[in-house]
């Protein structure tokens, strides 16, 4: 079976890093940017990038810090994890494509980076496609406990908190993430050759690190970057996002069980419209292209307007 690929993967320096990204459509079409998640690659976005291209979108799908082969600039740069470096990396990388504003769209981490830019620099984001709703995490309240079955679905976070799991990460990354893929989307029959395509993502050096830093981040156990200090003190007032938003829930997410608008209405003050996706795991892009770019066109039609 021959999967489809995002290629070419060009290269750019912005800001710590000289990310790699795939671009596709015309140069002066409505720019979208698709962000993937841990332990995920671009191409989440295989089948919505086409889509978006045939409507005339310019579309950037970058490979996140610790994925692929995007790389540090400078050893010395801290392997941060942290939401405001996620954030700050999508700014960097619109800017260094020139990119004045755009359709941000993501799930898991790189839904996060779409939400914090959308809070943040609002003047810089067009709509946002947010799977999950408001990804912009709360580390103050992070250690208030959840209901004890939503509790028991984060064991890889609890994991990830000690020495054991930065070893058993590091010994074994696929067969780790190949378990993350297949409880957190129960209804998503993948195969061999589709986890493989994403999981050579993983081999980047960095991975490691990164993606422990980010769950030790969260929860408060380690400093942040202090490069994003002023960043994540904007983050902990949770600003609410203006733009226009659709956010998803699936059905059968196996991180984040879904939830009603309401319950995060007051973090969107701008024009949203929230769905839950039957049969749909935590990787909607790839479970659920058709709705996901649709999503994506919606915004950006609007934005024509």
């Amino acid at each position: 079976m021959t999967l489809p690929a995002l290629d070419p993967v060009r290269t750019v320096r912005a800001g710590v890093l000289d990310v790699a990204y795939h671009a596709g459509g015309p140069a002066d079409g409505p720019a979208v940017f698709l962000m993937h998640g841990f332990p995920y690659d671009v191409h989440a976005y295989a089948e919505v990038a086409p889509r978006l291209v045939g409507r005339g979108c310019r579309v950037i799908v970058p490979y996140l810090r610790g994925f692929g082969p995007t790389r540090f600039v400078d050893a010395a740069t801290p392997r941060s994890g942290e939401q405001a470096a996620l954030g700050a990396d999508l700014l960097a990388l619109m800017d260094a494509l020139a990119v004045p504003r755009a359709v941000l769209a993501g799930y898991d981490w790189g839904g996060r980076a779409a939400c914090v830019v959308a809070a943040l620099w609002r003047e810089r984001c067009s709509g946002l496609v947010s799977y999950n709703s408001y990804n912009i995490q709360d580390i103050a309240r992070a250690m208030e406990p959840d209901a004890p079955d939503n509790e028991r679905s984060l064991w890889y976070q609890y994991y990830f908190l000690t020495e054991r799991g930065r070893a058993g990460l590091a010994k074994d990354r696929r067969a780790l993430c190949r378990l993350l893929w297949r409880t957190w989307s129960p209804c998503w029959r993948f195969d061999e050759a589709t986890f493989e395509r994403s999981a050579a993502a993983f081999d980047n050096p960095d991975f490691v690190d990164v993606v422990i830093h980010s769950y030790r981040h969260r929860f408060g156990r380690v400093a942040g970057d202090p490069a994003y200090a002023d960043i994540e003190r904007r983050l902990a007032a949770q600003p609410p996002i203006t733009v226009p938003a659709i956010t998803f829930d699936g059905t059968d997410d196996g991180v984040r069980p879904p939830a009603p608008a309401e319950r995060s209405a007051h973090r969107f003050t701008g024009r949203r419209r929230h769905a839950i996706v039957a049969g749909v795991g935590h990787d909607m892009p790839q479970e659920a292209p058709a709705p996901f770019a649709d999503a994506v066109l919606e915004l950006v039609e609007g934005g024509r307007g």
